[in-house]
């Protein structure tokens, strides 16, 4: 009973999960498209997110202390990595809503199915993750699936693909980056601690090409007067968002999310196709289908190796509490050996 109720509580978490992030794509989709709401302004609106995330990150962590600060975060720590994280973000996220002008939400969801290749290819490129011709062929064959899809995208747009490209790139540098800068010093921040010390840093980044791009159009034009109700509705979500990962990874893992974002991906393909009324052809599903079979190989070598990984730290925990029973010390046991040899 206990088993079964935990299942159906993480079930519950994935699809939460699942609603908010299709709901803040769509969400943003409606916002920026020029057929839609028409308010073409992505660094507006992501300004206008990391403004919103601050003070209630800031609410969340320092008044009602919904969660801890993370241990070791030094002003040394913050300049040396916290700040370079935030610029990656930052671009990520300019990039990733600047693509929703000019491109559907099914191809810009069959685009993100390259980022596990940039994941991997930066990983190997910093020396955080070892080379392996079996893991690069299968990023050969999600690359060649999306190339497929591209090449049947019935809305192509070079600018929408550089963008959206581009924001891949910027946010798999910035994963990266976290395992390299923060968690090999022990820290560890989750998605609301993250916005507490990202977010401030994403303000003041992008509000300085905000100034000299955006606001001078924003205050010449009517679009300068936001719709409250309609803005507060798209931050909530947005927040909330952060808050479902939070709850998802902690009850569950960053694996059941990678896998429950694959069916993300196919929900809002479906979505888009049958509300949103985007093209989808055949071949951008041939090219996706063969992109998503080699992201489920993905995560299914990532679940092996996890799963390698706690069998041998099982092994090393038994041989420790062995050693511990018999009041010996491994390294003095083998140390003696070593002498008795001699």
């Amino acid at each position: 009973m206990a088993a079964m109720r935990k299942i159906l509580v993480s079930y519950a978490y994935v699809c939460l999960w699942i609603f908010l992030s299709s709901t803040v794509i769509l969400f943003n989709k409606y916002i920026l498209d020029k057929k839609m709401y028409n308010w073409p302004y992505p660094l507006s609106l992501t300004i206008i997110h990391m403004a919103f995330c601050s003070v209630l990150a800031f609410a969340l962590v320092r008044l009602l202390r919904f969660v801890e600060e993370p241990v070791g975060m030094t002003k040394k720590v913050y300049v040396s990595s916290v700040i370079p994280i935030s610029a990656l973000y930052c671009l990520s996220l300019w990039l990733s809503n600047s693509a929703y002008v000019y491109l559907s939400v099914s191809f810009i969801q069959m685009l993100k199915a390259l980022m596990p290749v940039a994941v991997y290819s930066i990983g190997v490129l910093l020396g955080k993750e070892g080379f392996s011709s079996k893991t690069m062929g299968n990023m050969v064959g999600i690359s060649v699936g999306v190339a497929i899809a591209a090449y049947g995208e019935a809305q192509f747009n070079a600018r929408g693909v550089m963008l959206q490209l581009g924001a891949v790139v910027f946010e798999a540098t910035r994963l990266v980056l976290i395992q390299i800068l923060l968690t090999a010093k022990g820290i560890s921040l989750n998605p609301i601690t993250s916005l507490y010390y990202i977010a401030p840093c994403c303000f003041v980044f992008l509000s300085i090409p905000w100034a000299i791009i955006e606001f001078p159009v924003l205050a010449a034009s009517s679009s300068f007067y936001l719709d409250v109700r309609l803005f507060s509705a798209n931050c909530a979500c947005a927040f909330l968002l952060n808050l479902a990962v939070f709850l998802l990874v902690g009850k569950t893992s960053a694996l059941t999310m990678n896998v429950a974002g694959v069916v993300k991906d196919w929900l809002l393909i479906a979505l888009s196709w049958s509300v949103i009324k985007d093209r989808v052809t055949g071949i951008n599903l041939l090219g996706y289908g063969l992109a998503f079979l080699g992201v489920c190989f993905y995560n299914h070598l990532k679940l092996q190796s996890l799963k390698i990984k706690e069998a041998r730290k099982k092994v090393l925990d038994g041989d420790e509490d062995a050693s511990g029973l018999l009041g010996q010390n491994p390294d003095v046991e083998g140390k003696s050996k070593n002498d008795a040899n001699v």
